[in-house]
Order: structure tokens, then C-alpha cells, then sequence
């Protein structure tokens, strides 16, 4: 009889009788999940199917009908004896043969005689094997013929087996078949009928976890069924198939470069890499070594694309010329969608295109949380970008022509990475450069081949024949790293090293504004860089009355707080309604749905921002939106005010751009000191600006020796920290202030510390 075999793993189920180590089968127990054992048991399913017996649930006992025709064939006669057994199987399973009744009988009397040991009297014995002669003929018949062939018979149980299911499976087992049990429950059930495992063992693979909802025999049939309708809509199919990564050596940018002789010689197959690259091996050649592998392509005339930072989303007019129906679910889509793909060049490659689209909508389909609606979107997009880039990679194919897809930069979304699994199985290489270690791409797929080195470096262009191509030294790179050690999470920053902030309005006591006031933002509280964004910590406040009243003080305190980087402003309003403003006529056109144009915006004659580094430009453009969205302005998106808000922060004076073209995120802020001393009304403008600067980094601290309200009756809320230092005092007149030298001698701890002013 068949002996009960260890897996060595999950293919061995599929191994024939002859490669199998002496005669043997397997019986397991799965008790667990993780995409393995889905994958194996999809396999399994289907092998049950053609050549062995499905079960769900519970073999059904032998009805009335059936004993009735058991007794009418076999008579009432029953004896502990294989011989008679097998006798007995000649005359009720007559397709079997010699070989096959043997061991059916001897697995039956072992069971029976295991039976009477544990106590089992004759006419127990009887009854049990009137059962499993039933349900030989009426459940296990087509398997029977099969025992003892190469390809041994497959039976996939589903449910909590019972103990004389359980005899009989093990009588199949051992008559030559290999069996699986389902077990969604776990494995209390099974071991209450074999406590020690006696007759199978239980599948134990690392990473498992429960078994999904509704994951099941049923579900595997309607995944074996969505498989038979896909194929259908493939039809019949493209004559090439691709050998994707079999052939490489694992060497990167050399492997793509292998003619297809070289790949391999076989006319079935097109020899294609699938392949991400993270990291580069050299900074210093690298540049060079992409330059190189272009030229090498184009020179050898294969096909090469290459694509940057991400994939253009499709266009209104290439999403419109895709036609799409109400679909019911997701084969009609593919049927429909895959019956776009025309391309008339070659019916070859139509072939392999719709294959490639349907196995790629399917894959996303089987993930969780994938609606119809979703999938549709994604199937659109996957046409769009295969009519656009299929005439600049496929034109004038033939086989077995490779071309040559890059991807510089990795995956931003699931749709990118989507479209590169669908060029994966297309005649074409597809590379992805991922040179920055730190990027993230959405990519993943089996089929993939991983390369990585250490070192890391930002690469935002592709070098291209014929365009400018700058390649940095060994002493540059070296330079880089040394930045990164020292300007790291070290405190330490470099000169402009980030272009990028947000401001965190202080609440602090008046004392603590002079104290704070000439420090680097580094120094303060709640400084902060979080992936690569400032937090710089501003002052934002009001100082309201004259301490103790005198006057000669007040003045000279506010005189210490004028700095070379601060903007002193003695009167209001400082910006009038009516002055002179070229950028207010444009105003409309620069604000669309909510949304600065900021293209627009830079390239309109009326800005003159244009000479601001680049990253200053931004900033001003980020803050401005933020100042709209945030609606800090009273009448924003009530009465126009947002076109009010524009004009003035299109429009700063010089003064103010040379502060913020110098502003070095991590340094000294620049400042603004506005003296109001009369019962003159700040303006909406002086509002607006007041509530920009502060947005942009900038300490902004307002003396009001009046206590009069200021700008607060423009806010939406309160912004700023009011400071009551005592008495009123009205019509000061505002000396003249001159900021102090910017070559002050200073102490030695202070040039170390990098304090003071």
C-alpha cells in the first residue's frame, strides 16, 4: 500500500508517481492562510476537479435508495476477510482493476481490523463497511479507476471531517491518493478523531493568518470560472509568450543591454526584463554610466522611452476618446475595455496588449477594497497611456525586437505601477531607476527583479544626448556626503539648505520678545525640521501703553529691537487703498476655483517676482494661498476681499522682497516694527500684509501706546499675543530710528555659539 509522505513543499502535491520518492502520497491538513497557500490551494482545486473529487461541507450518508441497491447487487453477506473484500469490489466496481481492487481491499480490512481492536463488534464492522462501499461508488467512483497512475488522484475536502470520513479518507490515502484538508475552523475538530496525527499532518508555514471572509472551495470555483471567461476574451491568444528575467545575470544596466540573440534563441518567446534598480554604485560615474546606456540603445536601434519623475495622467480628450458602457460587473468591463485595444500595425501585439490588460485588471481586481467603479478608472488609464506610448515603443515591431522602457524616480501611484506590470509583459524591457534610496515607489510585483547598492543621490533628469549634461567629482560627491553627516539631524545646518517652512506664532511674555528677538530661529522653542520642512518659531504680537509712562524709555527699548533685518514702519496706514498697484487689474485672472494659477501668475508681465530665488518665489506663492484658504481675513469669499489679499502680496515693496530673498530658514528672521500713535485707521492692506509676513516667517510686533484696537477688527480671530505694559499715552511723536551696525565687536563664546547680534 501507499505510505503517508513528508512535503518538502507544496509543489510535491503535483509531482507524478514516478518522481516522487518510493510510493507515496501526501495528506495535509491547512488550517491557516497567507497568498502561498491561496495560490497552491487555486492549483489544487482545479487538479481535484479533472482528475479526483471536490467536497464541501459533508459526504453525504447513503440513503435508503442506495442501501436498497447495495443489498439488491450484493446481498446481506458480510465477512472479516480481504478476500472476500475484494471479491466484493470485483462485482460492485467492476471499472476497477486487479491492481487498484487490492488496494482498495487490504486498505479497507486495515481499517476494519484497527476498528475491531479499539472494540468495534461485527455487526459495528458491517455497518461500517456497507458505508464506505457506498460512498465509494456514489462519491469516490471516478477516483477508483484512477489508483495507481502516474498522476495521482486529487481529492480537496472542505469542512470539519468526521470520524468515518476520516476512515475512509485514510483508506484513499493509502489505495494511492492524495488528499487536503480545508479547515477553516481550525484543527480542534480533527484532532478530537486523530489525537496524535496518526493519519495526516498539519501544513505549518511561516507568515500565516486567518483565512479571509468568504475565502473558501466556492470561491475558488468562482476565481477558476472569472479565469475561463478571461481567457475567453483573450481568445485565441498571442503565438509569442515572454521569458521575463529568466535569462539575466543579475548585472543591471548590462543585462538590458544584451541583444536578443544573446537573450535567447527559442522563436516561442520574446526574452524582456522586468527590473528596479534602488541606489547607485558610484556617484561619481553614475551620471555618465546612464548617458552611456541611451546612447548604446538608441546607437543599436532598439525602441527607448523614457520617463521622468512620474506618468502624465491621461488628458481630458485621451480619457473622452476611450468609449465606456454601465457595466454589472468586472468581465463585462474587460470585455468591453480590451475590445479598444486595436492596433492595426500588428495583430501579434494586439494579441499580447489585450492578454497584458485583462491579467493586470484581474490581479488588481483580487485585492481587497477594489470596487467596479475603481477598476474601470484604472482600466481607462491603462488605455490612454498604451495609445500614447505604444507607437513610440512597438513601432514597426516585429519579433523578437525588444524595446526599452525607463522610468526615472519609481512609482508615485498604483496606476504607474499598474501600467509598468502591463509593460512587463509586452515586448519591452522595463527598467526602473530609483537612484534616491529614500524615495518610495508603489511598484510590487513576483516578477520583479530587485538590484540595490548603498550610496544614494538625487537625480531629477535623465542625461540625454544632446541636452546639458552636468556630472559632479569625486571631490563634489565627497562634498555632499560630508553634508549630510554634519547637516543632518545634527543641529547644524548649512547656508539655505531648506526651502521650505511653515511658521509657529509664539505665545510668550513681553520680557521674552527682546530676549527672543535677535536669536536664530534654531535657538528657539519649538523649532522643528520635519522631512525637510521648517517649523520656525515667530513672534506675532501687540504691545499695548507706555510701562510706568516713560516715554524716553519706551522709545529706546523699541530702538534695541531695530535690527538690520527689520522694517520699520512710523505711521499708519502704510498702505493705502488708492496707491498705485499694477498687479490689481490682473487679480481675476490669477485666482481660479479656490486656486492660485501660479504659472499663469509668473509668467504675466505684472509680476515682477521673476528675480527672487526660485524657492523664495514658491514660498511667497505658498503662503499667499494659505492666507486665502485659511480665510484669516474678514470677507474672504464673502465680498471680494480674496482679490484685495492678492493685489497686496503681488505687490510688496522692495524692502520687504530683499528680506525675504535673504531669509535663511534656519537663521535670523527678518522683522517688522509698526508704531501707531494716533487715532488714525490702519488699513485693510496693512492688515493683509501684517498677516502675510507673519505666514512667511517673519516677527511681527506692533506698539500701540494708545491701546487703541489696530488691525484685530480685519481678523477672522485672534492672531496676535497682546501685551498691556501700562498707561495710555496719546499723539507721541515717533523718533527716527536707525538700525544698529551690523559689525558689532562680539565675544568669543558669542562668535562660537554663533549669538548675539
Amino acid at each position: 500500500m501507499f505510505e503517508h509522505r513528508k512535503l518538502q513543499n507544496l509543489e510535491d502535491y503535483f509531482l507524478e508517481l514516478r518522481q516522487r520518492p518510493g510510493t507515496g502520497v501526501y495528506f495535509y491538513r491547512i488550517n491557516s492562510y497567507n497568498e502561498k497557500i491561496r495560490e497552491f490551494l487555486g492549483k489544487y482545486y482545479e487538479a481535484a476537479r479533472k482528475t479526483g473529487v471536490v467536497i464541501e461541507g459533508k459526504i453525504p450518508n447513503p440513503e435508503e435508495k442506495h442501501l436498497s441497491y447495495y443489498e439488491e447487487i450484493m446481498g446481506v453477506g458480510f465477512s472479516m476477510d480481504a478476500g472476500f473484500m475484494e471479491q466484493s469490489l470485483k462485482k460492485w466496481l467492476p471499472r476497477m482493476n486487479d491492481y487498484q481492487r487490492g488496494q482498495v481491499a487490504a486498505a479497507i480490512y486495515d481499517t476494519l481490523a484497527d476498528m475491531r481492536r479499539a472494540g468495534k463488534n461485527d455487526n459495528i464492522l458491517k455497518n461500517a463497511y456497507i458505508k464506505f462501499m457506498c460512498w465509494l461508488y456514489y462519491k469516490f467512483e471516478r477516483i477508483a479507476g484512477r489508483l495507481g497512475e502516474s498522476q495521482i488522484p486529487k481529492i480537496l475536502y472542505e469542512g470539519a471531517v468526521s470520524a468515518y470520513e476520516l476512515k475512509l479518507l485514510h483508506i484513499l490515502a493509502k489505495a494511492g491518493s492524495d488528499i487536503v484538508l480545508l479547515q477553516k475552523d481550525g484543527d480542534q475538530n480533527y484532532l478530537k478523531q486523530d489525537p496524535g496525527s496518526a493519519f495526516s499532518d498539519a501544513l505549518e508555514l511561516p507568515g500565516t493568518t486567518a483565512f479571509p471572509e468568504g475565502f473558501g472551495v466556492s470561491w475558488l470555483r468562482r476565481e477558476q470560472e472569472k479565469r475561463w471567461n478571461r481567457e475567453r476574451l483573450i481568445g485565441g491568444g498571442p503565438t509569442a509568450l515572454n521569458c521575463t528575467n529568466a535569462w539575466i545575470e543579475g548585472t543591471g544596466l548590462p543585462d538590458i543591454l544584451k541583444d536578443c540573440p544573446e537573450r535567447g534563441t527559442d522563436s516561442r518567446f520574446f526574452y524582456n526584463c522586468f527590473m528596479r534598480i534602488s541606489g547607485v554604485e558610484d556617484k561619481v560615474t553614475y551620471l555618465n554610466d546612464l548617458y552611456q546606456f541611451q546612447l548604446k540603445i538608441r546607437n543599436s536601434g532598439r525602441k527607448l522611452l523614457i520617463l521622468e519623475g512620474e506618468i502624465p495622467p491621461p488628458t481630458v480628450e485621451e480619457i473622452q476618446s476611450v468609449p465606456r458602457k454601465n457595466y454589472g460587473n468586472a468581465e463585462q468591463m474587460l470585455a468591453d475595455l480590451s475590445g479598444a485595444l486595436v492596433y492595426p500595425a500588428s495583430q501579434e501585439l494586439e494579441r499580447l496588449m489585450r492578454r497584458a490588460f485583462i491579467e493586470v485588471l484581474s490581479e488588481e481586481e483580487a485585492l481587497p477594497d477594489v470596487n467596479l467603479n475603481r477598476l474601470t478608472n484604472h482600466g481607462v488609464y491603462l488605455l490612454c497611456w498604451l495609445r500614447r506610448y505604444a507607437p513610440e515603443l512597438f513601432g514597426n515591431w516585429k519579433m523578437p525586437e525588444i524595446g526599452c522602457f525607463v522610468c526615472l524616480g519609481g512609482c508615485k501611484n498604483g496606476k504607474e505601477a499598474m501600467f509598468l506590470k502591463l509593460l512587463s509583459r509586452l515586448p519591452t524591457d522595463v527598467l526602473i531607476l530609483k537612484p534616491d534610496r529614500q524615495g518610495l515607489c508603489s511598484l510590487a510585483d513576483q516578477r520583479l527583479y530587485e538590484k540595490n547598492y548603498e550610496q544614494s543621490m538625487t537625480v531629477k533628469r535623465f542625461p540625454r544626448e544632446g541636452e546639458d549634461i552636468r556630472m559632479g567629482t569625486a571631490a563634489y560627491h565627497a562634498e555632499r556626503e560630508l553634508d549630510e553627516v554634519m547637516y543632518q539631524d545634527s543641529g547644524i545646518y548649512r547656508n539655505q539648505q531648506y526651502d521650505r517652512a511653515v511658521s509657529v506664532s509664539l505665545q510668550t511674555m513681553y520680557e521674552e520678545i527682546a530676549i527672543l528677538w535677535n536669536q536664530e530661529v534654531k535657538y528657539r522653542p519649538n523649532f522643528a525640521v520635519t522631512d525637510s520642512v521648517v517649523s520656525i518659531p515667530v513672534i506675532f504680537a501687540k504691545v499695548s501703553g507706555v510701562k510706568d509712562g516713560q516715554i524716553n524709555r519706551y522709545w529706546s527699548d523699541i530702538h534695541t529691537l531695530v535690527t538690520p533685518d527689520t522694517l520699520v514702519i512710523r505711521g499708519a496706514p502704510h498702505i493705502n487703498p488708492t496707491d498705485a498697484n499694477p498687479v490689481k487689474a490682473h487679480v481675476t485672472e490669477f485666482f481660479k476655483n479656490g486656486k492660485l494659477q501660479k504659472a499663469k501668475i509668473k509668467e504675466h508681465p505684472s509680476y515682477t517676482y521673476g528675480l527672487l530665488r526660485e524657492e523664495i518665489q514658491d514660498h511667497i506663492l505658498e503662503k499667499l494661498q494659505l492666507l486665502i484658504d485659511r480665510r484669516i481675513i474678514r470677507g474672504t469669499f464673502e465680498n471680494g476681499t480674496e482679490y484685495t489679499i492678492i493685489g497686496v502680496v503681488l505687490n510688496l515693496e522692495k524692502e520687504i522682497l530683499r528680506l525675504l530673498q535673504r531669509f535663511d530658514f534656519t537663521k535670523k528672521n527678518p522683522k517688522l516694527i509698526y508704531i501707531h500713535t494716533t487715532e488714525q485707521l490702519i488699513s485693510l492692506e496693512d492688515s493683509i500684509l501684517t498677516a502675510f509676513l507673519n505666514l512667511a516667517g517673519f516677527d511681527v510686533v506692533f506698539f500701540i501706546p494708545t491701546g487703541y484696537q489696530c488691525i484685530e477688527k480685519y481678523f477672522n480671530r485672534e492672531m496676535m499675543e497682546e501685551h498691556q505694559i501700562g498707561e495710555y499715552l496719546y499723539d507721541l511723536q515717533v523718533p527716527s530710528f536707525r538700525a544698529a551696525p551690523s559689525n558689532t565687536r562680539r565675544s568669543w563664546r558669542d562668535i562660537i555659539f554663533k549669538r548675539g547680534s
